[in-house]
């Protein structure tokens, strides 16, 4: 189950990843920067609930409390990524890469202190 769970999350940020970084360097949001986000968030979700699975409950830890801030502020993010899509408002496409480099930097915080405590305890 542990590897199931480290492959979703692993590839979720891959997902996430390529998107931010793609759209801060081609200075607009794109449809497949969208779809991305989307497959971010849902890899995250799975990866994520097999964890807790894993752990039994939600831990109320640094960990836990910032996993739950990054997927909360993933969810928003891919929400409203697809609606300024949708929108075909250029100023707010050409912008957005702005908050999707906030929403990715959070979104390291659990994954890094994910990483770093569990090879902690080995």
């Amino acid at each position: 189950m542990l590897i199931i769970a480290i492959s979703f999350i692993s590839t979720a940020g891959l997902f996430y990843t390529l998107a931010v970084l793609a759209e801060k360097a081609q200075n607009t949001l794109k449809r497949w920067h969208v779809a991305a986000f989307w497959a971010g968030l849902v890899f995250d979700s799975i990866g994520t609930a097999a964890m807790r699975e894993i752990a039994g409950r939600f831990q109320a830890d640094f960990h836990g409390l910032t996993g739950l801030l990054a997927i909360l502020l993933m969810f928003t993010h891919t929400i409203w990524a697809t609606w300024v899509l949708q929108s075909d408002n250029n100023y707010l496409k050409a912008n957005f890469h702005k908050f999707s480099i906030f929403v990715w930097l959070i979104w390291l915080i659990p994954m890094v202190s994910g990483l770093l405590f569990s090879t902690a305890k080995f």
